[in-house]
């Protein structure tokens, strides 16, 4: 299992000084998430790029459907070039909360659903390079030879991770066509259940993961917060590694400062 930190607050220069320390404390990852207004993502993750050399570095996540497809595709290709190698996309639908109708953006659910799929089909069609045209409802590209960047240092694409909400057959069926799966849990309400999921429903899902990517390489992504002073907290990171989850985020989105961020990010990975 590989194990990231989530940087719940902070802005770039913070990043920068977390993401190294993450690094000298065995984390393998180290992600921002990206607000529609807030502390730029990708300003932040090319600080940590700059004083890191080996951790991975990615966002948790980049709300796609409210984002211009082709700014994304140019940020994370020059980023992934100028760390060599080391970006992870997580993309979603987004958290309409966080100021969607603040600034007009798309709220309805079918409409952002839509514009992921579109959007992933721009992003990594862009990444591929010239000539490159798409006709969608919400988009509409036409090929462009004005200042091309270089593609992604990694091939065949920077590794993509989807949100897909358990056990919807559609949703599940987009996160499977990328790299990784940031699964939601429905339950018997229609709605996503928080918490940790049963050992039964979370087995039932990574079976299905599996028979469905035939053995090849992909990511079960789940987060949480662990406490190194309370061994107790590890059995729920115990008991995804068993059911072939492959990276744990540490995710303190309850902190309040950054002296206790910081602190966390030192005490390193949970020790299995």
């Amino acid at each position: 299992m590989n194990f990231g930190f989530v940087l719940p607050l902070g802005d770039a220069r913070f990043a920068a000084d977390c993401a190294k320390e993450a690094e000298n404390s065995g984390w393998n990852g180290f992600f921002v998430w990206e607000p529609v207004w807030g502390v730029d993502a990708w300003v932040s993750l090319t600080a940590a790029a700059s004083f890191t050399r080996t951790i991975r570095l990615g966002t948790m996540l980049t709300p796609l459907p409210v984002l211009s497809p082709w700014k994304l595709a140019s940020e994370t290709a020059s980023l992934d070039n100028y760390c060599g190698g080391r970006l992870i996309l997580s993309v979603g639908l987004g958290a309409v909360d966080t100021g969607f109708m603040n600034f007009g953006l798309p709220t309805d659910r079918k409409e952002r659903a839509e514009r992921l799929d579109e959007g992933l089909e721009i992003l990594t069609g862009l990444w591929e390079g010239q000539p490159f045209q798409f006709e969608g409802k919400h988009y509409h590209l036409q090929p462009t030879d004005f200042q091309v960047p270089p593609a992604p240092l990694q091939r065949p694409r920077i590794p993509i991770w989807v949100v897909g909400a358990w056990p919807n057959e559609k949703s599940m069926r987009r996160a499977l066509q990328f790299d990784g799966l940031l699964p939601n849990f429905i339950g018997r309400s229609g709605k996503v259940e928080m918490g940790h999921p049963e050992p039964d429903v979370l087995k039932e899902m990574a079976d299905y993961v599996r028979l469905h990517t035939n053995g090849k390489p992909y990511d079960i992504i789940m987060e949480g917060e662990t406490d190194p002073d309370k061994l107790e907290t590890l059995e729920i990171v115990r008991i995804y590694a068993r059911h072939g989850v492959t990276w744990w985020m540490e995710a303190m989105w309850s902190a309040e400062n950054e002296e206790e961020v910081l602190e966390r990010v030192k005490a390193g990975p949970p020790c299995l």
